[in-house]
């Protein structure tokens, strides 16, 4: 079957190629896919230049839903509505698969989801319900990047749980501060961010302070740093001055850059820092079973939706990278009309 898929060549242009596509496994159909910042990363150049020389040309986008044209297993029927799961095992190993090398991700090393359809096996869709909000649907992969951080802290902490601290005030620290609510209702969620604006959003959360305005008392028993590139370092410095012995410093944000940790105050309190990558099927499942069980977390989650473009040609993707590099804050949801 012919396809086809629709490529960035070189930092922002995007060229179109034909593909042929075996109908077996599962065909999906992309109709709300969303962009990330990693994504951006590509489309920027930002990325080193040998990085871009060794992956581009590639399909990028990896947080999408899409309606199933066909499964030759039978599991799914025509016109389900699915979320694509962009991480793809190669091999067993002794680790998660979200944290193996011998795994293959979407839109960072081969093809993302802009294309007519993709092929994928049966393990790496799960069926979502139609009533779901496809805005918010189109970005789960994100939220299920926070919940298997999430169920991992859970694992992990040994000290109560009484505060909660996330540090960021953009998506992945509004998500993240989101599920540590729902899963922890007893638990005093505090967010620190720069941006007021942002912070009012925030309704949901016990507290919310600007980094500069932390009263001298305030002490937390775990932290959440979802802030990323150089602006880590200070939020990481800030949470092991604020934190309780024996916490967890669990890090979802990104950096290009090392960045430099007190490791003196980390021996000291005898902190446990935690990376958080991607994530696996049963996070998925469980982020789609959260939302089946508390729908009210949609009316949250649809403040992310800032931009929602119509996507009917190559200068259609282009201007909604564009539109999305100088938004502030949330999503920009792609309606996929290809």
């Amino acid at each position: 079957m012919i396809n086809i898929v629709y490529r960035l060549k070189s930092p922002k242009f995007f060229e179109e190629a034909i593909d042929e596509i075996e109908l077996d496994g599962v065909i999906v159909r992309p109709s709300y896919l969303s962009i990330c910042q990693a994504d951006q990363r590509y489309y920027q150049g930002s990325r080193p230049a040998e990085i871009l020389e060794k992956k581009l040309p590639m399909a990028l986008i990896h947080e999408g839903i899409g309606e199933v044209v066909f499964d030759d297993s039978g599991e799914y029927k025509s016109g389900d509505m699915v979320v694509m799961i962009p991480n793809t095992p190669v091999e067993d190993d002794v680790c998660r698969p979200n944290y193996s090398y011998s795994s293959k991700f979407r839109g960072s090393g081969f093809d993302g989801f802009t294309s007519d359809l993709i092929k994928l096996e049966s393990d790496r869709v799960v069926k979502i319900p139609d009533e779901f909000n496809p805005h918010v649907a189109a970005f789960i992969e994100l939220i299920s990047v926070a919940y298997q951080g999430i169920s991992r802290f859970d694992e992990l902490a040994i000290t109560p749980k009484d505060a909660l601290g996330v540090w960021g005030d953009g998506n992945v620290g509004f998500i993240t501060a989101l599920l540590l609510k729902e899963k922890f209702p007893e638990s005093k969620v505090v967010v620190f961010g720069k941006h007021l604006d942002n912070l009012n959003l925030f309704s949901f959360a016990d507290e919310t302070y600007q980094i500069h305005m932390v009263p001298d008392d305030l002490r937390i028993d775990h932290a959440f740093e979802c802030v990323g590139s150089s602006a880590s370092q200070s939020a990481i410095e800030q949470i092991i001055d604020l934190i309780n012995p024996q916490g967890t410093i669990n890090l979802f944000g990104v950096s290009e850059y090392p960045v430099p940790v007190n490791t003196r105050m980390v021996l000291e309190k005898g902190l446990t820092i935690q990376g958080n990558s991607r994530s696996e099927r049963e996070d998925f499942v469980g982020v789609v079973e959260t939302l089946k069980q508390n729908p009210k977390l949609f009316e949250y989650l649809e403040k992310l939706v800032t931009n929602v473009c119509e996507i009917n040609s190559l200068n259609d993707l282009k201007e909604a990278f564009d539109k999305d590099y100088i938004s502030i804050f949330g999503k920009t949801i792609l309606k996929w009309n290809k």
